[in-house]
C-alpha cells in the first residue's frame, strides 16, 4: 500500500484474501467498496442471509467478521496497518458493518505473514479425525488467537463435550422437524454448488457414530466411523450485540488459521446456536461469555475447499 490511494490490483489483493473467509453454510455475505483513498468498506449482503435459521443476523455478523481478519491480515503483509471503526452509522448504507482504514504504514511481523499464506489453506473438515488430542501447547495458542480478538476459546472437559453432542444431536432433530428450516439448508447445500453453498463433496460422510459429531446436510455418498471422543471447544464473547457478533467472527478466522498452522483441522456444531436464534430463546449465559461457536477440533485429512465468488462480485455496485 505505497501510493496515497489503494490501486485496483491492491483491493482485489485484499479482497480475494476476504473472500476466503469461512461463513455460515458458506453463503459469504458480505460486500467491499473502496470509500476513497485507502478507505474500504465492509457491509452486509442482505441477498445472502437466511431469514429463518439466522433471523437477528448473528451467523451474518459472524461470517463477516472472519472475512474482515481476513482483509486485515491481507492489509498487514502489504505494508499498512489497518484501523477499523465497527459499526460506523451511515445514512448511505444501512448495512455497513465496519470501516477499513489502511494509510498508516508498518511491516508486518513473521506470525502475521504465516497467519496470512494459511488463509487459502484453511478449510473445513467434516470428515473423520483420528484419536489424536491436542498436544496443550497447540491449546493454548488457540486460546491465546481468540483472547487476542476479544474472545474467550473454552476447551470442554470429556463429560461436558459428551453433553454438547447429546445438545447438538437434541437441536439437529428438532431442526430437522422444521420445514422452512430444510427448504433453506437445501438451497445452500446443493450438490454441485458453484460459488457458493456446500457441495455434496464437502458434506462429509454420513456418521456411523452416535451421538453424530458433524452437522447432516441431508446427503451423503458413504458411511464412516468418526473419532470416539470428539474435542470441542466453544467460542464466547462478553455481550451478546451485532459487535460482540464482529468481534466473534474475527476470534474464529484466528483462532481457525493459528489452528492450521499447526496442522489442526475443524468443523462446526451449531446447532443449539441456530435453534436458539430462531426460537428467539433466552441466550445460555456462560459465566465467560456468550457462546457464538461450538467448534469440533482435531486431525483430519486433507479436504478441498468450497467454492468461492469471483472478486468482482464482491464489490458494492456503483
Amino acid at each position: 500500500m505505497r501510493s496515497s490511494s489503494a490501486t485496483e490490483a491492491q483491493v482485489r489483493r485484499l479482497l480475494t484474501a476476504a473472500g476466503q473467509a469461512p461463513s455460515v453454510h458458506n453463503t459469504q455475505p458480505w460486500r467491499f467498496d473502496v470509500l476513497h483513498g485507502e478507505l474500504l468498506s465492509l457491509s452486509a449482503d442482505l441477498d445472502r442471509r437466511l431469514p429463518v435459521s439466522d433471523p437477528r443476523g448473528r451467523s451474518m455478523h459472524v461470517s463477516c467478521g472472519a472475512a474482515l481478519l481476513n482483509l486485515r491480515l491481507a492489509a498487514r503483509t502489504a505494508g499498512a496497518r489497518p484501523a477499523l471503526r465497527l459499526l460506523p452509522e451511515s445514512e448511505d448504507d444501512p448495512y455497513l458493518l465496519a470501516v477499513v482504514h489502511l494509510a498508516k504504514r508498518e511491516p508486518a511481523g513473521r506470525r502475521t505473514r504465516e497467519l496470512y499464506d494459511l488463509i487459502p489453506l484453511r478449510h473445513t473438515c467434516r470428515e473423520p479425525f483420528d484419536e489424536r488430542r491436542l498436544p496443550s501447547e497447540v491449546m493454548a495458542a488457540l486460546r491465546t488467537a481468540a483472547s487476542r480478538e476479544g474472545a474467550t476459546l473454552i476447551f470442554l472437559g470429556r463429560h461436558a463435550a459428551a453433553q454438547t453432542l447429546e445438545q447438538v444431536a437434541i437441536a439437529e432433530e428438532e431442526l430437522a422437524a422444521d420445514l422452512d428450516y430444510r427448504a433453506e439448508l437445501a438451497a445452500w447445500t446443493m450438490r454441485r454448488a458453484r460459488y457458493d453453498g456446500v457441495p455434496l463433496a464437502s458434506h462429509g460422510p454420513r456418521p456411523l457414530t452416535d451421538p453424530p459429531p458433524i452437522r447432516d446436510y441431508g446427503a451423503h455418498d458413504h458411511s464412516m466411523a468418526f473419532e470416539a471422543r470428539p474435542q470441542l471447544a466453544v467460542l464466547t464473547t462478553p455481550g451478546n450485540r451485532p459487535l460482540d457478533w464482529l468481534v466473534a467472527g474475527q476470534a474464529l478466522q484466528r483462532t481457525l488459521l493459528t489452528a492450521a498452522r499447526y496442522g489442526v483441522s475443524a468443523s462446526f456444531l451449531n446447532q443449539p446456536l441456530d435453534l436458539r436464534d430462531m426460537r428467539r430463546r433466552t441466550d445460555p449465559h456462560h459465566r465467560r461469555g456468550h457462546p457464538q461457536m461450538i467448534i469440533r477440533l482435531g486431525y483430519g485429512p486433507q479436504v478441498t475447499a468450497t467454492p468461492r465468488r469471483p472478486v468482482g462480485d464482491l464489490r458494492l455496485p456503483t
